[in-house]
């Protein structure tokens, strides 16, 4: 039986497949929590709480960062497809083109 988290029953899947999932579940996780630090911080008039919450986002972000490079670890076309669109100036939609054009 499907899950929220699988769509697939889990019994059927690999241990692999099972791994990405809870990783990918992970990432949508940590990215929310950065937005919703985003938001509070956005509204909060106490600087000293204000200073705690940019601290625990960031700790959100490089949890984000972690999960991010380990699905990219087992997804060679993912990774390859990333190198040409971050940290680079540009056309960011031109890139991930080039990106998608590399991976294939």
């Amino acid at each position: 039986m499907a899950t929220e988290q699988y769509h697939e029953p889990p019994g059927e899947l690999s241990a692999e497949t099972r791994t990405f999932a809870r990783m990918i579940t992970s990432l949508i996780e940590e990215a929310e929590a950065i937005n919703w630090y985003e938001q509070r911080i956005s509204v909060e008039k106490d600087p000293e709480a204000k200073a705690i919450m940019e601290n625990a986002q960031q700790e959100e972000f490089k949890h984000f960062g972690m999960d991010l490079e380990f699905l990219l670890r087992r997804k060679d076309k993912w990774r390859t497809t990333l190198k040409e669109i971050l940290f680079h100036d540009g056309d960011i939609v031109k890139r991930g083109e080039k990106g998608e054009e590399k991976a294939d």
